[in-house]
């Protein structure tokens, strides 16, 4: 409890918020966890008969390689996501920053696009953004939109069936513009964009108060960003079930999942 109050006392105070996300934050909007093989495979059985690990089926080379395996992972993804509604918590970090006056950032590396989705402006997505595509052969025609991409996967197999995303100026294959793991093909450059427009945000607000949450240490892109960005105030509220330590003791740790400790929280700030 006195943890919470805690929290609540350095929240209500900040004058502005940035919030670092990880995967986590998207488990009580019902999202997968994708933590262990274990939950991997739970949430996509067909992967576990074939013994892909996530980190294997999240490989660019199948695009080139395997193009309906890869889609159908990436492609039932992107429905999944789409019909995914961000749970409350998402609207209690937005009514917050929007209480102050530096209002509020996010860095996520959440490719799901829930928190523009759920109203916030100011998105860094570090890892790129499965609504969006580029081209395999990266022919010069840069990234666009998602939108009007529908992919038919067959659930058995988790194989696309039928056409492929494809590409508006040469009409190769497309793919998502994601960071995978070995990709060095991604284009970053709307991702780069973004976090340009987080760092002019930051030189302006530098006691900006971090709340960081469902961000893990087995990749932690997130949690860096976090720690790096609350280095000089020990500003960090880390919402965590699982790893919510804080190094050097610095900041407050709240062992809870997203959704639970932001609705504690939303009860003691006024």
């Amino acid at each position: 409890m006195r943890e919470l109050e805690r929290a609540a006392g350095l929240i209500s105070s900040a004058n502005a918020l940035l919030v670092c996300a990880g995967a986590g934050m998207g488990v009580d909007s019902g999202l997968p966890d994708f933590r262990g093989e274990d939950g991997f495979w739970r949430a996509y059985p067909p992967y576990a008969r074939l013994g892909l690990s996530f980190a294997e089926i999240a490989d660019p080379e199948h695009f080139a390689a395997d193009p309906a395996l890869a889609w159908g992972f990436y492609g039932h993804r992107l429905e999944l996501y789409r019909r995914t509604v961000p749970h409350d918590g998402f609207r209690i970090l937005r009514e917050w920053g929007e209480r102050k006056p530096g209002g509020v950032h996010v860095f996520t590396s959440n490719v799901d696009g829930q928190f523009q989705r759920a109203g916030f402006e100011h998105v860094t997505e570090v890892h790129g953004s499965i609504h969006h595509l580029q081209c395999l052969a990266r022919c010069g025609s840069g990234i666009w939109p998602a939108d009007d991409v529908s992919v038919e996967v067959d659930p058995d197999t988790m194989r696309a069936v039928g056409a492929l995303p494809s590409c508006p100026r040469c009409g190769g294959l497309a793919r998502p513009n994601i960071l995978m793991f070995g990709d060095i093909e991604w284009l970053p450059e709307r991702s780069d964009e973004q976090a340009e427009q987080l760092r002019a945000w930051r030189r302006l607000h530098r006691d900006a108060v971090v709340v960081e949450l469902g961000a893990g240490t087995a990749v932690p892109t997130v949690r860096r960003q976090a720690e790096l960005a609350s280095a000089a105030t020990a500003a960090l509220v880390r919402i965590n079930p699982r790893e919510p330590e804080v190094r050097h003791g610095r900041g407050i740790p709240l062992p809870e999942a997203a959704l639970n400790a932001l609705t504690a929280l939303s009860k003691t700030i006024t």
